[in-house]
């Protein structure tokens, strides 16, 4: 027989994770069966469990897929020179999450990943490493503007990291459940909380957006 390329495999992977989040935006984590799957996929469930051994394989590797193009984009953000202000790294994190939270969006999902997480172990490792990923780069941002003295020498890194961490989920789950928060709202909330004007500069209003 002839050997499978890794092409071949890879687009086989794609095609099951596709059908996975189509069936799970439709129905939830909790209502999807692995025979939906199979369905939605076109393939029989030999061929999906020669790629995943479980539905929370799955779920896992779709939040993997969510997570870190936005770790990616916050370590861009955080590491430009000079650093923004903490209202424009916000305005520019919410950004990110509305464009990838459309209808058919991995961050949909999110909320149902993290209270999975809670009770499976399965699916707790992924969510875990994502949000010790995020915030350890929030640490790192804290730290950075603290040795520029943007905010107190003897600021507390880890606790700012912790609140900063916070504000994606609480940005996401509004988004979803209220739809009426935007970026904007979160930047001039954060230049109350955190207020940084960097010195000899002038301050960043809700007008300046990264990435723009």
């Amino acid at each position: 027989m002839p050997r499978v390329s890794a092409e071949h495999l890879e687009r086989r992977r794609e095609q099951i994770l596709e059908a996975a989040l189509r069936c799970f935006a439709r129905k939830g984590f909790h209502e999807t069966s692995m025979q939906d799957v199979f369905t939605e996929s076109g393939l029989s469930a030999g061929a999906v469990y020669r790629y995943f051994t479980s539905k929370d394989e799955i779920i896992g590797a779709l939040l993997g897929r969510t997570m870190l193009p936005l770790r990616n984009r916050l370590a861009e953000i955080i590491r430009a020179d000079p650093p923004p202000v903490p209202a424009e790294v916000i305005r520019g994190m919410t950004t990110e999450v509305l464009a990838r939270s459309g209808p058919n969006g991995l961050l949909r999902l999110a909320p149902q990943a993290w209270a999975l997480a809670t009770v499976q172990p399965e699916a707790a490792a992924p969510v875990l490493e994502a949000a010790a990923g995020v915030r350890a780069l929030w640490r790192e941002y804290v730290l950075r503007i603290r040795d520029l003295g943007w905010i107190p020498a003897d600021a507390d890194a880890d606790a700012l990291a912790k609140m900063l961490l916070g504000l994606m989920p609480g940005f996401i789950l509004q988004h979803l459940l209220l739809g009426d928060v935007t970026p904007d709202d979160f930047a001039r909330g954060i230049e109350l909380m955190l207020p940084v004007t960097p010195p000899g500069t002038a301050h960043n209003g809700p007008g300046s957006i990264i990435g723009e």
